[in-house]
């Protein structure tokens, strides 16, 4: 399986989901009475990040996985979204963005020096910056998304995290 494989194609699939997961968050706010952009600020312990900035780091996750990956410049994002439809908005850019690569853009991404800006110095090679922190990075921090709906009461499953299979009939 190429990085293109790897990333562009399950990036875009699981922001996706997210999108739905904030579609039911609404309606059960709604059900329930209550403004539905407090989600913004529902966390699950005092010293973890609240559901806004769980899906703002899923995002940027997702883009500097597949840029770095793919050899491209990540758009920037202020950070700033304080209602659920900023949230939509931010992860349709990014999905928009990961809309914009092709395979070829990954060719020799498995060697691609990959520098880590957080890490001065430091360098990964393409492989095992998307195995080791690009998408373990991205998946911790939109199942703690998935999780603070989920423990506020919004009817996710399974099924709803995964979402569609490529499934065929044998």
């Amino acid at each position: 399986m190429s990085l293109y494989e790897a990333t562009v194609p399950q990036l875009t699939k699981m922001l996706s989901n997210l999108e739905r997961w904030i579609d039911e968050a609404e309606a059960h706010a709604k059900a329930k009475g209550f403004e539905p952009d407090l989600y913004l600020g529902f966390r699950l312990a005092p010293d973890q990040y609240a559901f806004a900035r769980q899906v703002q780091s899923a995002c940027d996750s997702a883009k500097f996985a597949a840029a770095r990956a793919g050899g491209k410049e990540p758009p920037k994002h202020p950070d700033d979204e304080t209602t659920l439809v900023q949230l939509r908005a931010r992860i349709r850019a990014v999905i928009d963005f990961l809309a914009s690569f092709d395979p070829s853009d990954f060719e020799g991404a498995e060697s691609r020096e990959i520098r880590l800006p957080f890490m001065p110095g430091k360098a990964m090679k393409g492989i095992d910056y998307v195995h080791q922190m690009g998408l373990p990075n991205f998946y911790f921090h939109l199942v703690h998304a998935y999780a603070i709906l989920r423990h506020n009461g919004v009817a996710l499953g399974k099924m709803k995290f995964i979402g569609g299979l490529d499934v065929y009939d044998v």
